[in-house]
């Protein structure tokens, strides 16, 4: 998801007298504290976020420190997801399955779609290459990130998880003092709590409206009228509650056929666009290396790709962000590791799969929209409209098949805000406990914020909101690396006995350690 940055770069609405009025106000504060989360850093002529860098770097360091994991443990993966380790009656509230399919509701959208779009209109088709190794990178950052989501988890008596950041950030920063380690949680549980109610449910919100209007005959259409967007907004709104209440499990369920389901969708239009043009596949990957090595007229060359490339992975696959683990960590397991594995299919799935068939698919088709946006972002440096390269290139199999990916799209989107519903939750319950009072004040901002994302855009606020999660990036990643010796020693034990064949067991040791976890957490 998050991918406001992205999507802002791809909505341009005029602004209503209130929201220009808004804007006015938070400009000054919103420029000043996103001039610091994305200051940028030159290399080699070209310039980008640090933050980019911060997950690159983190990424590449996990990637050493765990010997590749992402490639050792790509088999361990794939035997996990599909349960042969699993035992009904390990603790937690949903299946490995459930569990990746939910935190990909939350990274697989127009990140994906319109993000790629971009990167290839302003890095060519080599943006494709760097956009890889960064989603190969990630996947060891999102290994180490959900097995410290599991491992610091604790579970209610009736049977609710609350892990994730929220739970081993604590222990990681308290090697500095209780109050750093409060204080830094904190700020890290305010920043997903803002991007859960602003970015993921206002700007999701306004998304979905936006792309029913446009299939549906735009400002002529049956949703042109002036209350279409309060109507829908309630609707959506509604969907949302009615499915967040229940909590991950219910969330688990939805998520766990939505997501399968609007994956194949968008996946099967790109391959009868590949198939349909299948000898130029090859070409396609020969465009996509040589533009990564030997970029033609591509701002700060070689850099300049590489750059691209990466940004829009890591805005992508949200690999370091910290929110990901949420969702992880209620997984049914007693091996924490084992979710581990598990989440590193995630940036593999959301950024090497979808987003190179995605790349294929705009270069196969090669439209006049492709040409045409490379060249203004050459000439004047307009941002590209991602979205409409991948409509076009979707016209080459019919006319009316741009249609399927507005229901794709509005699929991502609703998915997208059920999962950050839950992560602002979390956030919520750290930060103000939880209590079917206080639980029921969040859902009503919630919902709020839905129903307004439907009617306006407040583009200071998004822009706030996208600030804040990138905020989390630095404190999480932090956080990671202090707490990267645990890792290595749980994926050490895990490989030992999935080897001697004992997995289903925990030993003595293993039972201390808990013990020692809990004693830990009550004491923090």
């Amino acid at each position: 998801m998050s991918r406001t940055s992205i999507q802002a770069d791809i909505l341009a609405t005029e602004l209503s007298p209130i929201e220009q009025q808004v804007d006015s106000i938070l400009s000054p504060f919103v420029t000043a504290f996103s001039n610091i989360i994305f200051f940028p850093i030159t290399i080699g002529g070209v310039s980008f976020p640090i933050v980019v860098a911060w997950l690159i770097i983190g990424a590449l360091v996990f990637t050493i420190y765990t010997g590749f994991i992402q490639f050792r443990g790509f088999g361990v993966a794939l035997e996990v997801v599909r349960g042969k380790y699993s035992s009904k009656d390990d603790p937690g509230e949903v299946t490995h399955f459930q569990a990746l399919s939910s935190a990909l509701s939350g990274t697989v959208g127009l990140g994906n779609i319109a993000g790629v779009g971009a990167a290839i209109a302003m890095g060519g088709p080599g943006a494709t290459f760097w956009m890889i190794v960064a989603g190969l990178l990630g996947m060891a950052t999102k290994f180490v990130e959900c097995t410290l989501g599991v491992k610091y988890r604790t579970i209610d008596s009736d049977g609710v998880v609350h892990g994730g950041p929220f739970k081993y950030l604590p222990v990681a920063f308290r090697k500095f003092s209780t109050p750093v380690a409060t204080v830094l949680t904190g700020v890290f549980a305010i920043a997903i709590l803002l991007f859960g109610v602003a970015g993921g449910g206002m700007f999701q919100a306004n998304q979905t409206f936006a792309q029913l209007k446009n299939v549906t005959g735009g400002s002529e259409g049956v949703l042109g009228g002036q209350w279409a967007g309060l109507i829908v907004g309630i609707i959506i709104a509604v969907l949302v509650g009615l499915v967040i209440i229940g909590g991950i499990k219910s969330i688990g369920r939805v998520t766990d056929k939505l997501v399968p389901g609007m994956g194949i969708l968008y996946v099967v239009s790109c391959l009868i666009v590949l198939i349909g043009n299948f000898g130029h596949i090859p070409a396609a990957f020969g465009e996509i290396v040589s533009g990564a090595f030997s970029p033609q007229g591509i701002a700060g060359g070689f850099l300049g790709v590489m750059i691209v490339g990466f940004q829009r992975a890591a805005f992508s696959n949200e690999a370091g962000i910290g929110s990901a683990p949420i969702a992880h960590s209620a997984v049914k397991t007693r091996r924490p590791v084992s979710e581990g594995f598990v989440a590193l299919l995630e940036p593999f799935i959301d950024t090497v799969v979808v987003c190179t068939m995605t790349a294929l698919t705009i270069i196969i088709a090669d439209q006049a929209s492709y040409s045409q946006a490379q060249q203004d972002y050459a000439a004047e440096g307009v941002s590209p409209d991602g979205v409409t390269l991948v409509s076009d290139a979707f016209t080459t199999i019919a006319g009316w098949w741009p249609i399927l990916l507005a229901i794709a799209v509005t699929l991502f989107a609703f998915s997208t805000l059920i999962t950050w519903a839950y992560y602002g939750e979390k956030a919520w319950h750290y930060l103000f406990g939880r209590r079917k009072a206080t639980d029921i004040v969040f859902r009503l901002i919630l919902m709020a914020f839905i129903i307004i994302g439907c009617v306006a855009t407040f583009g200071q606020v998004i822009n706030f909101a996208d600030a804040a999660l990138f905020m989390c990036a630095f404190i999480n990643i932090l956080g990671l690396y202090m707490l990267m010796p645990v890792v290595k020693r749980e994926m050490k034990k895990y490989l030992e006995d999935r080897r001697a064949g004992t997995l289903h067991e925990l030993g003595a040791e293993d039972e201390q350690e808990l013990v020692e976890i809990r004693q830990e957490q009550g004491n923090l």
